[in-house]
């Protein structure tokens, strides 16, 4: 992990950030995905980072603060994270939630939320070997047609 550093998201990191999202979803970006990351970019109050080996963007995560969350006190979510599948495996992910969760106690917030897909395994196998287990949120989901 000598090889990996750490910085905060840029916007210019939006096109390799695709590229790894596409290569993990194997499905082509939404129109509006660059923009989206750009704007994280822009955002101070974020916790968005990317982990970089030899000037090449190999690893993010994007988080954000929920201020109002249905009763819950301020807390962080984790949007979305993403590793090249090349490094999968070595700890670029862990190194990633190191620095969010950093960053997250620093501004005084002890819950971070993500939402993970049911059959998901290897994302909740990750996210347990990080400490986090089931909160006390279901999700719902609505179908506009």
């Amino acid at each position: 992990m000598e090889n990996v550093r750490i910085r905060r998201l840029e916007t210019a990191d939006a096109d390799e950030i695709g590229r790894i999202y596409s290569a993990i979803t194997q499905k082509p970006l939404q129109a509006d995905f660059k923009k989206l990351i750009e704007a994280h970019a822009l955002s101070s109050k974020d916790a968005c980072f990317v982990a970089e080996m030899a000037g090449d963007v190999v690893g993010f995560m994007i988080s954000y603060i929920l201020t109002l969350g249905f009763g819950i006190e301020k807390s962080a979510w984790i949007a979305t994270l993403g590793v090249n599948p090349r490094y999968m495996g070595q700890g670029i992910g862990a190194e990633l939630a190191k620095e969010v969760f950093d960053f997250y106690k620093a501004e005084g917030i002890h819950n971070v939320y993500t939402s993970v897909r049911w059959d998901s395994t290897d994302l909740l196998s990750f996210f347990k070997t990080l400490g986090f287990d089931r909160s006390n949120f279901v999700n719902l989901r609505k179908i506009l047609e």
